[in-house]
């Protein structure tokens, strides 16, 4: 039996951010740059109100694993 892969998504309006666990190497450079997002102490993990969506791209852009990816809102 195919395990299903766990996929979040996260949402300001604009973009989503798409976090795929599996891919994740656990880097720390999300929580390290942009920490008012990205907390794992924290349920959801992702909070998309803690920056401006420029800014969350350049640091999703900087994932190293592919792990977090985004689009724009639909």
């Amino acid at each position: 039996m195919e395990k299903t892969a766990i996929v979040k998504e996260y949402s300001n309006g604009e973009i989503i951010v798409r976090w795929e666990p599996a891919l994740c190497t656990h880097s720390g450079r999300c929580i390290h740059s942009l920490p008012a997002v990205f907390d794992v102490r924290r349920r959801p993990w992702i909070d998309m109100r803690g920056a401006d969506t420029q800014t969350i791209i350049r640091v999703v852009e900087s994932c190293p694993s592919g792990a977090l990816t985004w689009r724009k809102a639909e």
